[in-house]
């Protein structure tokens, strides 16, 4: 893709960042975030030419649709995510991500988006038991009150509000649901990067639950290539994929046995209760992008720990 200009919310985020380095050298890139976190200062994008900085929220509908002028692909990574986050903030995490990702799409809608609006899902819409689930499989919403769903259902809310622009407006949405995606740059939660950290420096590692609780891991290059897929390729429009890589299978104690085995670290892995609902089971399949966009990832999770790990090294 090229020549093209890029708005993205939640630009100064993890994910953001190795979709600017991909982008950058032939597009012009608009970052619009709030920069309640900030994984973009301090980096060669910051004061980049091609990079544009907005301080902005998802909440402003009309700042937002402003900023948008002249967009060619938008790419709506904004949100509220992470578990502890989601509990502690159920009414901000509802109210952000239908609401945020409402205003997106009606800015997109206003500014006559012409070439891609991608949307970010979540893999959680399909419950707390998802064994190589399909695009086309049931999605569950789990038990009202219970708030590790509002998270879950605010994102489904979203998936169905893109594909209603896309039909009803003719607006070339795309929704992408990543399955655990990890690796450099990863701020906030997530184990894979907590885990580490603790690891480094020798300090205990919790595991909330048993640690029984099975995922697939997808390291970021690998999650943003599908990305970069989707923008190149017309047939994705109208479409959700799921991203993640399905050969990167471990159980959460599993993972914390890995970490600590791959940086010879001498960390004790202590259980705690658990915070609240949990998916137990969560493994994609991902026939779909492997068959529509030519997607297969190639990071293993051995790797992907050294790779992270050497960044948080660096940057710790």
């Amino acid at each position: 893709m090229k020549n093209k200009k890029v708005f993205i919310t939640g630009g100064a985020g993890f994910i953001a960042n190795i979709m600017i380095e991909k982008l950058v050298a032939d597009n012009d890139i608009v970052v619009y975030d709030n920069f309640h976190r900030d994984t973009i200062s301090g980096t060669p994008f910051a004061n980049h030419p091609k990079v544009k900085i907005i301080k902005g929220d998802v909440l402003d509908q009309v700042h937002m649709s402003q900023s948008m002028a002249g967009a060619d692909v938008v790419i709506h990574a904004a949100g509220i995510a992470g578990i502890d986050t989601v509990i502690k903030n159920p009414v901000n995490t509802m109210t952000v991500n239908m609401i945020g990702t409402a205003n997106m799409l009606q800015a997109a809608h206003e500014n006559k988006v012409p070439d891609k609006v991608i949307d970010f899902s979540t893999s959680e819409i399909f419950g707390s038991m998802a064994y190589r689930s399909a695009e086309t499989d049931n999605t569950v919403a789990g038990s009202a009150g219970e708030a590790r769903w509002t998270y879950a259902v605010s994102k489904l809310a979203g998936e169905h509000l893109a594909h209603a622009y896309h039909s009803q407006y003719g607006l070339p949405t795309v929704t992408v649901r990543p399955f655990n995606v990890y690796g450099p740059g990863q701020t906030g939660e997530g184990a894979i990067q907590i885990f580490i950290k603790r690891a480094l420096k020798n300090e205990d590692i919790f595991i909330n639950g048993d640690g029984n609780q099975i995922r697939a891991w997808c390291f970021v290059d690998d999650f943003v290539d599908c990305i970069m897929r989707t923008l190149d390729n017309d047939a994705a429009v109208g479409e959700s994929f799921n991203i993640g890589n399905a050969r990167a299978i471990t159980t959460i104690l599993g993972l914390a046995d890995a970490v600590c085995r791959v940086l010879n670290s001498k960390s004790k892995i202590v259980f705690k209760p658990a915070l609240s609902a949990d998916i137990e089971l969560r493994i994609p399949s991902v026939e779909k992008a492997k068959n529509l966009l030519g997607f297969k990832a190639k990071v293993d999770l051995e790797e992907g720990i050294i790779r992270t790990a050497a960044w948080i090294k660096d940057n710790m």
